[in-house]
């Protein structure tokens, strides 16, 4: 006779997981975006905000410097923010 025990919760704690996860995506990629951001006077720095799940560059000037116009950030704050994420989430459905 062969016995066969079905467990139905196993996928529970890694929903849960994968879920505490992402929600703390928006913060992360906040502080990528912000240490990506080139640095003058502090200005740009200092008026991006996130808002909810939404990272505001809130200065006249914050698409030009996406653009790669400083130096100090040729590749803009955009994409390595992109590239952030990106790598996070697959990190994160791996279970790292």
């Amino acid at each position: 006779m062969l016995k066969a025990k079905i467990v139905v919760n196993n996928i529970t704690p890694s929903a849960t997981r994968i879920q505490n996860a992402l929600a703390k995506l928006p913060q992360e990629a906040y502080k990528v975006f912000k240490d990506n951001t080139p640095i003058k006077t502090g200005n740009a720095r200092r008026k991006t905000r996130l808002s909810g799940d939404t990272i505001r560059a809130d200065y006249p000037y914050a698409e030009k410097l996406n653009e790669g116009y400083s130096k100090q950030a040729p590749q803009g704050m955009v994409t390595p923010t992109e590239k952030f994420l990106r790598k996070r989430i697959r990190e994160i459905l791996r279970g790292k």
